[in-house]
């Protein structure tokens, strides 16, 4: 799976161009509508990797892949929504405790306030985990609804593939960062760090793709039978 995935972003006649695009993208990310047509185009390399696409999508259709990149987003802050109070209320009993004034009152809410804040991060780590399949099953079925069909996304995320599919990224991030951190000492080094980014993320998605396309019966997936044709 690591080396169809490091290669993946490379298929396809349109590769450097992608790679062009995407880079863009990723360097005016600020700009936010950037960042949001990036997310919609990794949405799409999920589907088309759940698929059986050996190629990644090409930029086309803009508007569809700043839809589906808002979608994205959207999921990513329904999903976010239990860690974010979590933390807010951890926050506010913690200082609440502070402000007690009694040393008994902060000990107590200050290990409620820390036990909160352990939870969060546990949630949020498990929020990680979960969302690229609760994307890549909104994808395949064109619902926002599906990214909480959690029927389906637990059949997945339950399984070895997701779970390597998942691990990978984080050596691939750790590689990514050492890469950045020596290139960003130079001002060409710096502007070269969002195509590298892409290259990652591309690589990364189309990973999490493949695993989910292994476990469900994807509508129109390609096989060797319709490769074929």
């Amino acid at each position: 799976m690591l080396e169809e995935g490091l290669s993946y972003p490379f298929n396809g006649d349109s590769a450097l161009g992608r790679i062009i695009i995407g880079g863009l993208l990723g360097f005016g990310s600020f700009l936010i509508v950037p960042a949001i047509a990036l997310m919609g185009y990794l949405v799409w390399v999920l589907d088309g990797a759940a698929r059986g696409e050996e190629e990644p999508p090409d930029f086309e259709n803009w508007g569809d892949m700043i839809v589906d990149g808002l979608k994205a987003t959207a999921v990513a802050i329904v999903y976010g929504i239990v860690p974010f109070v979590l933390v807010f209320l951890s926050v506010f009993v913690i200082a609440g405790g502070s402000a007690s004034g009694s040393e008994t009152g902060m000990g107590i809410l200050g290990g409620i306030g820390l036990l909160g804040m352990l939870v969060s991060m546990v949630a949020m780590f498990v929020l990680y985990y979960l969302i690229p399949a609760a994307l890549t099953n909104m994808a395949l079925e064109d619902s926002f609804g599906a990214a909480f069909d959690f029927g389906t996304i637990k059949q997945v995320i339950l399984t070895g593939d997701y779970l390597v599919a998942w691990l990978i990224p984080f050596v691939l991030a750790a590689l990514m960062n050492v890469v950045v951190f020596l290139l960003a000492i130079t001002v060409v080094g710096l502007v070269v760090v969002p195509f590298i980014q892409f290259y990652v993320q591309v690589a990364a998605f189309y990973m999490f793709g493949v695993a989910f396309g292994k476990v469900v019966d994807v509508p129109g997936a390609v096989t060797d039978d319709s490769a074929a044709l």
